[in-house]
């Protein structure tokens, strides 16, 4: 079973949560994720990509606090995207000493960079937001393990596309994980850029 060897504490919330066996996504995807490998998890909407997202990045932090700068770093379309996703973290993190930060556009720049300098092991944030960060020198990289990005259908737009592009450019290496739908031949070209050797898992829609 793929929970199984999951970190105590990730065990301990899903057994609160009722959740005993994981799904066909799940299943397949969390090893592959858990060895380090770049991976495009597709599969619909229904099927477990954001709690597979949560799961295997609280799982490569070991559910624990350590050092200042961001060592997780989950991208979603848009502020209520993010607050949702924000809201999902805390529920898996309770009671460890992780720390979840999330930023939007809407919130100001100034304001998100002192509340990270502060210190936080999570960021959940929006492309252009953080790449906004990244200019103003806001968040440092220096200490990112994992960057997922969830429902990535949303980066075929051009603006969120570029800006994808240019923060993968800030960081000097990590693990990427692309949760969609479906594979568009845009998300694709990412292979070309930051997903080198990715594996690609692909869950089909229940008949």
């Amino acid at each position: 079973m793929a929970f199984k060897k999951l970190h105590a504490h990730l065990l301990e919330r899903l057994e609160l949560f009722s959740i005993e066996t994981p799904t066909p996504l799940q299943k397949t995807s969390i090893p592959v994720i858990k060895s380090g490998a770049n991976v495009y998890c597709t599969a619909p909407n229904g099927s477990g990509r954001t709690t597979t997202l949560i799961l295997t990045t609280l799982n490569k932090l070991k559910c624990e606090a350590e050092g200042n700068a961001p060592r997780a770093i989950v991208l979603v379309e848009n502020k209520e995207k993010a607050l949702e996703m924000y809201s999902a973290f805390l529920a898996y993190a309770k009671y460890s000493s992780l720390r979840v930060y999330v930023g939007y556009q809407e919130l100001h720049m100034d304001v998100q960079k002192s509340e990270i300098f502060e210190g936080i092991d999570v960021l959940i944030s929006t492309p252009k937001t953080l790449h906004k960060l990244f200019l103003l020198n806001g968040v440092s990289t220096s200490q990112v393990m994992i960057c997922s990005i969830d429902d990535a259908d949303f980066l075929i737009q051009k603006a969120e596309y570029t800006a994808m592009l240019a923060i993968t450019q800030s960081i000097r290496k990590c693990q990427y994980v692309i949760y969609s739908e479906r594979l568009h031949p845009r998300l694709k070209r990412f292979e070309e850029y930051f997903m080198e050797r990715a594996r690609y898992i692909g869950v089909a829609a229940a008949e």
